[in-house]
């Protein structure tokens, strides 16, 4: 990876836009980044991995703070840039944090996002876009280089004091190191999960002995009496032997449970021989008393049936002369039926004639159809009499409405007079309103015009009494400033002066004997001069002179402050006076106050409110006066429709009139008595109907007297035929199908009954029964009951064995299957926990007791000492080389140890002996073989831009020479290497430089090199 430009914009201290060369940097091999304390010299390097990672390193990365520089313009975006070759691949990466600007629409600001952008250069296209997405541009760029941003910030940016620590931590210190750089996490992981898989495989061994213990606790439940006789073995989940435990005592039980079923079985066979000759005893003398008992019962029907017959003979007289009357129901049913139809046609024929006059109560049917026949030809005459009615009753109606027609009309002309005699008052007012509105309109543009530059110098008057306070705050901060000043420059040139006095004693301290003086140029020193009370030194001076320079800044910057308010209070001075005579006539001062400008700017707001109300109203006060106009014209135009209909009512009226007079004289003959045609019709119409009813009663009457006689005759010769002497000795005689029924039933019972008894006094067995003795069932009963509760007894004893035996077969058979089935899982679990124990550094496999991830940082770090002893031995002339130890020291984790081989004495001792300068060159090369490795680690990515941060001061010039020696051979194959550092001696050494310079509107970097100096 070699870095090629550098382009910082408003980040950190850089106020404006600074280009850093890393070509021209680099031309040499070596660079020197330097430059006064705060100046910026980190923030490049801050730059560079924003770049690349979107983040700065270390603890500058910390929530809260911002890379936006405080120096930068408010529309100026910090932006960094930085274009380099990584993979065979040139890319330009640019990067703007999340940041405030400006808003576009009124004041204030806002949080614009994060944004990035990722090129790459082609040799035929240019540059050409790759993406815009945060998360792809830093995937592309980690897989690129092959390194997190933490090995990234130890490996190019090698920070000095970082590795001082380093050789003085202890194991845990360099462990938590190692672990980030060469990301051993998955290592970790391993002993995790190899942990977890122990755990696991533990649960499941011990879940399995558990369930093995449960089957066995069953079996010991289901084997019963013979599981009590062998107790379950005192075994625990986990310990060794216990599933053989387990299936021998197991196969022990079935075994018992066996012996067991054979001897139920055994007992039952005996049980059922003795139930068996117990059953048929008891049979037999149930058999014998059931016989008896039939016999003597046999006896007892005979007597009943014999008893019964002349009951029978009865009911065969009764049945018989009920069907003969049978016959003769048809002719009383018929004769029945018509007896009631002639008693409804009689009581008809009395209601009808009750409702006749008079004079027609004995009329005959002829006679009342002879009356009816001229009622209908008079009702049908009164048919024109009805239409001349109806139409009697329309022209009444007509005549209502035209009434109603006639006084709307009038009232509508009423108020059509009443309104149109005040249209042209209302007409002038609407206009007045108008012309009001049309004058409001103006003034209130007139207003408007006055009221914004009024505002305007309001708000500059208020920013003028503010900046006049702040004027006055700034004379008094310069005052300070000035004062503190010359009181610095007084002190430095004092002890510049006190020093200049004893500058032969600081002379004297830099001799060395044996050396020439610098100044005389000899070699012996017999009394070299010494530093007298209150001597000071030049770190003092420079302090001095330090403190004399910032508040020459300080004094610098409240004249530019200053310089900066007054400037602001003449602009806001100026805006507040522009126009204040127009503003404010009546006012005699030239410069106007605030109080009084806003004064003038509520007036003129509440007159300008006042006149867009009054304007508002125009629009409505036009729409008033165009549909008063609307009404005015349908006003009008309704009277004279409604005079026009009043003549046509009146034209009207008279011809209804004419026709209701000619109606009214057929009306007056067609009514008779009557109130109205109608009247007379209905009444006729009833008439009509009550002499319809009369005669058709009459004619049903007679018809129903015919079919009542007939009956009668019927009824006798059917009643003769039948052999009765009359028929009401036939109807005596009749019996319904339900007692002929009951007649039948009770003659076939008695007869069933008859025969059934003589076939059972017939049985010789029953008779034969009957000449014994009587018979005891009872005395058999309690010898069978005993010998079925043993069988009983038996029966189930067999059962439970039989069901004890199957129960623990399967019992067994699971437990077996749960041995064979935890078999594997118990090697699994050896398997795992010797290997979970030696990554732990529990196992005694582990002879040091190094768990897997400290192994692997171990042999990380004996590949980092060497790599830095190679470099070690030049930058120590040969004396010094990086060992790693792999004892444990103070309980502390092992393989971590570092230590250092003296040549010269030829012993090893711990790092944390060095002395500060060995510790810098120590730390360098521990520094540079850590990058190798890392480097390595990474994919073997090459880095071909190294930055080497501060410790270089704690060097003398022989040491100085060998590590730059040292630096200088890692530009083999065109790599290049950038120092950080304050060291002068350097700025000699090194022509090619990056000079970060601190200045009053930021920071900002000139590049020197071997052709001059440029910015």
């Amino acid at each position: 990876m070699r870095l090629h430009r550098l382009c910082i914009t408003a980040f950190g201290p850089f106020g404006t836009t600074q280009e850093i060369d890393f070509d021209a940097l680099s031309a040499g091999g070596l660079f020197l980044l330097h430059g006064p304390t705060g100046a910026g010299k980190t923030s490049v390097l801050d730059a560079v991995c924003y770049a690349l990672y979107g983040a700065v390193p270390g603890a500058r990365q910390s929530p809260g703070t911002s890379l936006r520089s405080d120096h930068a313009a408010a529309d100026l975006p910090t932006e960094v840039r930085l274009e380099l070759t990584v993979a065979g691949r040139r890319l330009e990466i640019t990067r703007r944090p999340a940041q405030p600007r400006p808003k576009k629409r009124g004041g204030g600001h806002t949080i614009e996002k994060a944004q990035s952008w990722l090129r790459v250069y082609d040799t035929e296209q240019g540059w050409q876009a790759l993406s815009r997405s945060h998360q792809e541009i830093g995937e592309e760029i980690t897989q690129l280089i092959g390194m997190s941003r933490e090995q990234f910030c130890q490996v190019v940016l090698l920070p000095q004091g970082d590795f001082a620590r380093f050789l003085r931590a202890d194991a845990e210190a360099r462990g938590k190191l190692l672990g980030r750089l060469f990301d051993t996490r998955r290592f970790a992981a391993v002993e995790e999960r190899l942990a977890d898989l122990r755990r696991a495989a533990e649960n499941q061994v011990r879940a399995g002995d558990e369930q093995t213990l449960a089957l066995a606790q069953r079996i010991a439940q289901a084997a019963g009496p013979a599981g009590r006789e062998c107790p379950l073995p005192d075994v625990q989940p986990g310990e060794p032997g216990l599933a053989d435990a387990v299936l021998a005592w197991a196969a022990t039980a079935r075994s018992s449970a066996r012996e067991r079923l054979d001897i139920a079985a055994e007992m039952l066979s005996a049980a059922e021989s003795r139930h068996a000759a117990a059953r048929s005893a008891l049979d037999a003398e149930r058999e014998l008393a059931a016989l008896q008992q039939r016999y003597a019962e046999t006896r007892r029907r005979a007597a009943a049936s014999e008893a019964g017959r002349s009951g029978h003979d009865d009911a065969r007289e009764q049945l018989s002369r009920a069907r003969k009357a049978d016959r003769v129901a048809p002719a009383l049913e018929l004769r029945d039926e018509a007896e009631r139809a002639y008693r409804r046609a009689s009581a008809a024929r009395d209601r009808s004639r009750a409702r006749l006059p008079g004079s027609l109560a004995d009329a005959g049917a002829e006679q009342l159809a002879a009356l009816e026949r001229r009622l209908r030809e008079e009702l049908g005459g009164l048919d024109a009499a009805r239409r001349a009615e109806r139409r009697s009753a329309e022209i009444d109606s007509e005549r209502t409405a035209l009434e109603r027609q006639a006084r709307a009309d009038d009232e509508l002309i009423r108020d059509a007079e009443g309104w149109l005699a005040g249209w042209e008052s209302t007409r002038s007012g609407l206009h007045a309103r108008i012309e009001a509105a049309q004058e409001a309109a103006t003034r209130a543009e007139l207003l408007a015009g006055r009221l914004d530059p009024a505002r305007r110098r309001l708000e500059a008057a208020r920013r003028r009494d503010a900046l006049a306070a702040e004027s006055s705050f700034a004379e008094d901060r310069l005052a300070g400033a000035r004062e503190r000043a010359l009181g610095t420059r007084e002190h430095w040139l004092d002890l510049r002066e006190r020093r200049l006095r004893d500058i032969a004693a600081e002379l004297a301290r830099e001799l060395v004997e044996g050396e020439a003086c610098t100044v005389c140029g000899s070699a012996d020193h017999p009394r070299p001069a010494r530093a007298g009370e209150g001597h000071v030194d030049q770190a003092t001076e420079d302090a001095a002179e330090g403190a004399h320079r910032r508040a020459e800044q300080a004094r610098t910057e409240a004249e530019h402050a200053l310089g900066a308010v007054r400037e602001r209070y003449a602009a806001a001075r100026a805006e507040a006076v522009e126009g204040a005579e127009a503003a404010v006539p009546d006012s005699a001062a030239a410069d106007p106050t605030a109080d009084a400008l806003a004064a003038l700017v509520d007036t003129l707001t509440r007159e300008h409110a006042q006149a867009y109300r009054t304007a508002a109203g125009m629009h409505a006060a036009r729409e008033a006066l165009a549909a008063a106009e609307r009404e005015q014209a349908q006003r009008a135009e309704g009277r004279q429709h409604a005079e026009r209909r009043a003549a046509a009512r009146t034209s009207r009226r008279e011809g209804l009139d004419g026709e209701q007079a000619a109606l009214e004289e057929v009306l007056v003959q067609a009514r008779g008595e009557s109130g109205s045609v109608t009247e007379h019709a209905a009444l006729l119409q009833n008439r009509v109907a009550l002499l319809v009813e009369a005669a058709t009663t009459v004619r049903e009457e007679e018809s129903a007297a015919a079919r009542l006689k007939d009956a009668d005759d019927r009824l006798a010769d059917a009643a003769f035929r039948a052999g009765f002497d009359t028929p009401q000795a036939a109807a005596d005689t009749l019996l319904a199908d339900s007692g002929q029924r009951a007649l039948q039933h009770r003659i076939d019972a008695w007869q069933a009954e008859a025969a059934a008894v003589a076939d059972r006094l017939a049985e010789t067995d029953a008779r034969a029964a009957a000449d014994r003795a009587p018979a005891v069932p009872d005395a058999a009963q309690p010898a069978y009951d005993a010998a079925e509760r043993l069988l009983r007894d038996a029966s189930a004893a067999l059962a439970s064995a039989r069901e004890r035996c199957a129960e623990l077969g399967r019992l067994s058979r699971r437990a077996a299957d749960e041995v064979r089935g935890l078999g594997p899982v118990r090697e699994d679990f050896e398997r795992v926990a010797r290997l979970a124990g030696l990554t732990a550094g529990t196992s005694a496999d582990n002879e040091r007791k190094m768990r897997l991830e400290s192994y692997v940082l171990a042999a990380r770090l004996e590949q980092v000492a060497a790599a830095a002893t190679a470099r070690l031995r030049r930058m120590s002339s040969g004396r010094y080389q990086l060992v790693h130890s792999d004892a444990r020291t103070g309980g502390r984790r092992a393989g971590l140890g570092l230590h250092v081989i003296d040549a010269w004495t030829g012993r090893e001792r711990d790092t944390a002996t060095l002395s500060g300068g060995e510790t810098f060159f120590a730390s360098l090369a521990l520094a540079l073989g850590l990058a190798d490795v890392v480097t390595d680690e990474a994919g073997g990515v090459r880095l071909d831009t190294l930055f080497i941060d501060e410790g270089f001061g704690s060097l003398d010039e022989q040491t100085l020479d060998e590590v730059l020696d040292v630096l200088d051979s890692l530009r083999e194959r065109d790599r290049s290497v950038g120092i950080v550092s304050h060291v002068g001696d350097l700025r000699r050494r090194i022509p090619a430089q990056l000079e970060v310079v601190k200045e009053r509107h930021g920071s900002a970097v000139r590049h020197r090199t071997a052709d001059g100096i440029s910015d």
